[in-house]
């Protein structure tokens, strides 16, 4: 038997998919229009940035158009979940490295991680919420 189909009806729940929506929307297109600067923070052990700043922008926006479909809503939550966990490293190497990245202020790369920390708990319970299809 299928489960029956439960939208996101709270209005918690709408404002949180529309601050994840716009979160990897932006970001997403970020990787495209400021690709150079995307690279940057790009780990120096992964082999092809521009590859992977482009990929992941991909993914990103993927993920994202996935938000606004029901029936792929839950596994685009997990599936951006994933994806950022695995760009990570990218924020852990920008604190690391503070002195390569002048424009953003140390609090900033600080906060990264318990906001990221928040993002993912974000997207989980959204995921749970979501419709299973």
């Amino acid at each position: 038997m299928k489960p029956k189909a439960i939208p996101l009806t709270s209005k918690t729940q709408r404002a949180g998919l529309a601050f994840v929506f716009l979160w990897f929307f932006i970001g997403g297109i970020a990787h495209f229009a400021l690709t150079e600067t995307e690279m940057r923070i790009v780990s120096p052990w992964v082999p092809w940035p521009r590859a992977a700043v482009l990929v992941s922008g991909v993914f990103e926006l993927l993920g994202a158009a996935g938000l606004l479909w029901r029936p792929v809503r839950r596994w685009a939550l997990w599936g951006l979940l994933v994806l950022t966990v695995a760009v990570t490293p990218a924020h852990i190497f920008m604190l690391q490295q503070p002195e390569l990245f002048p424009g953003v202020p140390y609090w900033a790369l600080v906060a990264r991680l318990p906001l990221q920390v928040a993002l993912l708990g974000l997207m989980a319970w959204l995921a749970c919420k979501a419709s299973r299809h």
